[in-house]
């Protein structure tokens, strides 16, 4: 039978049948095994009309030209119902942005700082401030998967971070810091991190950086974390 074309040509059929099957299976078990883990992720400037990746760190908006009389400062976070209202309530240390389906106003300023109208959401603080002429206030939103982590760096000013879903860790020389939906946490300027996602949900958070303006937001680093936020 061996010898038979029409065997032959059968038995061809049947194995090329099989290679078309198995390589289906296994595109979809690539496809349903987990998401390509973002790493080292840095927040990006997006242009103007320029739609952003669906996942990743981007600055959103700027407050430049600041003056404080303290040597500390705390940010406020507070939501409106709309922009109007938001705009109205904003300081010069101000600034508006509209994400996850919300208008929020975010205010660097001395403790007891007040805003009229919104809701307080949350206030981190105190964030010690570098001497320098001026400052400059960078908002940023991230959304990012479990597994996702940023790049190793340091900023030149304090950083605040907000979360509005999910879990991170922030892994700096003294350990591993941990925060969750609802919670804030800080680091002071020039402090090498790396951030992770932990946990099994999206993350989402704000994060503020305020950092002399003749200098840039952020640097990498050479620093080696130790791996503790994966413990």
């Amino acid at each position: 039978m061996a010898g038979n074309p029409f065997v032959k040509a059968l038995i061809i059929s049947c194995v090329q049948l099989h290679i078309m099957l198995t390589g289906d299976l296994r595109a979809q078990v690539r496809d349903t095994a987990g998401h390509e883990t973002l790493t080292e992720v840095a927040c990006l400037d997006v242009p103007p009309g320029e739609r952003r990746p669906e996942f990743g760190c981007f600055n959103i908006g700027l407050a430049t030209g600041l003056h404080f009389r303290q040597t500390s400062v705390y940010w406020y976070l507070r939501a409106f119902p709309d922009r109007k209202a938001a705009d109205a309530a904003r300081s010069a240390a101000g600034i508006v942005v509209e994400e996850a389906g919300r208008i929020w106003l975010s205010v660097v300023g001395s403790r007891g700082t007040e805003t009229q109208g919104g809701d307080a959401i949350a206030v981190a603080g105190p964030l010690q401030l570098p001497a320098a002429a001026s400052y400059t206030a960078v908002l940023s939103y991230a959304v990012m998967r479990p597994g996702d982590n940023s790049r190793v760096h340091t900023h030149p000013g304090p950083e605040a971070w907000y979360v509005l879903a999910g879990e991170q860790c922030l892994e700096t020389l003294s350990g591993a810091h941990r925060a969750r939906a609802g919670g804030t946490t800080a680091v002071r300027a020039n402090i090498p991190m790396e951030l992770h996602v932990t946990g099994t949900a999206l993350r989402r958070a704000f994060a503020l950086v305020i950092h002399d303006s003749t200098q840039q937001r952020g640097n990498p680093s050479e620093w080696k974390p130790s791996g503790a936020c994966q413990r």
